[in-house]
């Protein structure tokens, strides 16, 4: 009996503990299915970090990048705008120059205009007064001009000299005392003597050629401007220029009759002309 008794007590036992670990158990089993799902829920939030994670550091490499390349670029444009500025300032320093320089081509350009307005001006008082002496001859005769700056006195060499001579004639004296009396009131002007021929070939006595004759007429004029009417010979230069310069073509009488002529070419002196240009650049007028 008492073992039936004890058999008993622990079947009971046993089942009581068959029944506490069975209720354990499923207390363990709902904790490990939550566990689970939390694990499971913080893998897939891990999962979701890392991804962020992995985003987030590529985005900041891109960053990093442009950072970088904005920093290199804000360097070269430091470095460009000191260059820039270097370039402006030199830039600005060669405009000054420049301008400076024109402004003194500018000055020196009217100073110059002036001077040739004053040569001008003197020219055309010569002008007048030679017309003015030798106005009663034929214009054929004797021609006066002004050509860049220089006054020309042409002279046929009918009223000079008698055909193939170089002797002046007592009429063409006339005109050359006239021409003299002007010269001699302009003492601050030279004076070339020119003689041309045609291109008809000479030679007479000591004579080579035309070369010889223009030369000759040219000499010829200077004595009598010097010995008969005072011209100061310093003043003047006598050359021959042969038949080279023509005015027209040698192919018939009349044009090489006119191609037959003495020529005074009346020079203002050189140190005259600079005396102009001084004058003019003390000038008020051109000098504010």
């Amino acid at each position: 009996m008492k073992r039936i008794v004890l058999l008993g007590t622990l079947g009971m036992m046993v089942l009581l503990s068959s029944c506490v670990s069975q209720k354990k158990y499923a207390e363990l089993e709902a904790k490990h299915k939550e566990t689970q799902d939390l694990l499971n829920s913080a893998t897939v939030k891990l999962n979701s970090c890392l991804e962020d994670k992995a985003t987030a550091m590529a985005q900041l490499k891109t960053l990093e990048d442009q950072n970088a390349f904005l920093k290199a670029n804000n360097q070269e444009l430091i470095n460009n705008m000191g260059n820039l500025t270097t370039l402006t300032t030199k830039g600005a320093e060669n405009l000054e120059k420049s301008l400076e320089s024109l402004q003194e081509k500018d000055l020196t350009i009217r100073k110059l205009q002036d001077a040739i307005t004053r040569r001008d001006s003197v020219n055309l008082a010569l002008v007048q007064s030679l017309k003015g002496v030798l106005g009663n001859l034929d214009d054929e005769d004797i021609e006066i001009s002004v050509e860049k700056g220089v006054v020309f006195v042409s002279i046929s060499d009918k009223l000079l000299f008698r055909s193939g001579s170089y002797t002046v004639t007592n009429a063409a004296k006339q005109v050359l005392g006239k021409v003299a009396k002007v010269v001699n009131n302009k003492p601050d002007f030279e004076f070339m003597v020119e003689g041309h021929t045609d291109n008809v070939p000479y030679r007479s006595g000591v004579l080579l050629d035309n070369w010889d004759l223009s030369a000759k007429r040219a000499t010829s004029i200077v004595r009598i401007l010097q010995n008969d009417f005072g011209v100061d010979p310093a003043r003047m230069t006598a050359a021959g220029r042969s038949y080279y310069v023509p005015l027209m073509d040698n192919n018939s009488a009349a044009n090489r009759a006119k191609n037959r002529r003495t020529r005074i070419v009346v020079l203002p002196k050189l140190d005259q002309f600079y005396s102009m240009i001084e004058e003019g650049m003390k000038d008020p007028a051109i000098n504010d």
